[in-house]
């Protein structure tokens, strides 16, 4: 009798198609020998990223979220995937973001605009076909009153 092990099943979403790997890679194949495998990571990042350039967006990420963010630019590095989440399949993918927007513009034009960017970014930049792209607005941002750098600058210069 061998002593083989059995693999561990990997973990599937009802949100994309194939099975998702359980080392957070998907595999997408070409026609040339050999396959690539992008981690989830990697979706993550790039809908991140795609989602911060988009006119409106203050923020990625619930406060939690946005904290431990603080703490890492603070020391010299950025998580780019920080408030998104993604299922990541053979050739699909689906994200779950969470984003602050800016006061006083439309939260659903620009929840629209971050779902258009994001989607544009997997698909041409990862080449996977996008199922979903959910959108929670955790916050607005309002100018003056939610950035403490300047309240503490006017302070100052108010009380000599």
């Amino acid at each position: 009798m061998s002593n083989t092990a059995t693999p561990t099943p990997a973990t599937t979403s009802s949100r994309v198609d194939g099975v998702s790997r359980v080392d957070g890679a998907s595999t997408v194949s070409s026609d040339a020998a050999g396959t690539t495998q992008i981690a989830d990571g990697v979706v993550a990042k790039v809908a991140g990223i795609a989602a911060r350039q988009v006119p409106g967006v203050h923020s990625i990420g619930g406060g939690a979220s946005r904290a431990v963010g603080a703490l890492r630019t603070a020391v010299g590095q950025q998580d780019h995937g920080q408030g998104v989440k993604v299922d990541v399949g053979e050739t699909q993918a689906a994200a779950d973001l969470s984003i602050v927007v800016d006061y006083p513009l439309s939260v659903q034009k620009v929840a629209d605009d971050v779902r258009r960017a994001v989607n544009d970014a997997i698909t041409q930049l990862v080449g996977l076909q996008v199922v979903e792209i959910n959108i929670e607005v955790s916050d607005i941002f309002i100018a003056g009153q939610d950035d403490d750098d300047k309240g503490d600058k006017a302070d100052s210069q108010r009380v000599q």
